[in-house]
């Protein structure tokens, strides 16, 4: 065999090599991305429009969160302490009827208490906190986006942070979503606590439905 057929074969096998190795790279990264939208759900999205559609700074921005906090493991609250964030989250949205800010602030502080107390980081990190239980909460962050934007905005004089009382309670309602993921009994609390558990999540849902009926009051004392 000549050289120069020798030195083609060997350009050929490297181009193969080459073709299939960035061949498995792409397809690693593919079921990546896929992975990552699948566990973020809607923060995968808001990640992409932050980054102005750049799908791969978003994915390695939430592959980021993942490696920082994917391994945080909730502390189960004490039914004690689980009691006294409910009865709190109650008087924030009894308040929504008088004082709608102020409620959508009391709520703010709340999640930011509550995340803490079940391990995620302290809520004066803000970005981090947030960040931290997207990883875990993913389809239910927004709401706790969404009352602490406007608890930072009256903290800066806008009246209300800006928003009606329709907004308000939209954003009350959002932000009970991740409430009532923080506050019932983790998974990880074993099998004792189920029966309790289920009880549990399914009242808070009942009382977070008040909350139209609060808005409909609200209403009827501004006309």
């Amino acid at each position: 065999m000549s050289t120069g057929l020798i030195i083609a074969l060997i350009v050929i096998v490297a181009v193969v090599a080459v073709a299939a190795a960035l061949l498995m790279q792409r397809s690693r990264g593919s079921r990546h991305g896929v992975g990552l939208k699948r566990r973020f759900g809607p923060e995968y999205d808001r990640a992409v429009a932050r980054h102005d559609g750049d799908a791969k700074a978003a994915e390695r921005e939430l592959a980021g969160r993942v490696e920082r906090h994917g391994d945080l493991r909730a502390r189960p609250l004490e039914p004690a302490e689980r009691e006294q964030y409910e009865a709190r989250w109650t008087a924030a949205q009894e308040r929504f009827v008088d004082s709608p800010g102020d409620a959508v602030a009391e709520a703010d502080r709340l999640l930011a208490e509550l995340a803490g107390a079940r391990g995620f980081p302290d809520g004066g990190q803000y970005e981090e906190q947030l960040a931290a239980l997207s990883v875990h909460h993913a389809h239910h962050v927004e709401g706790y986006r969404r009352v602490h934007r406007v608890a930072q905005a009256r903290a800066h004089g806008a009246h209300d942070g800006g928003a009606g009382t329709e907004e308000l309670r939209e954003a009350m309602v959002d932000a009970r979503a991740l409430f009532d993921e923080l506050v019932r009994t983790s998974r990880h609390d074993g099998g004792r606590h189920r029966a309790a558990h289920d009880g549990e999540h399914r009242a808070p849902a009942a009382r977070g439905s008040r909350m139209p009926s609060l808005l409909h009051r609200r209403q009827a004392k501004e006309s």
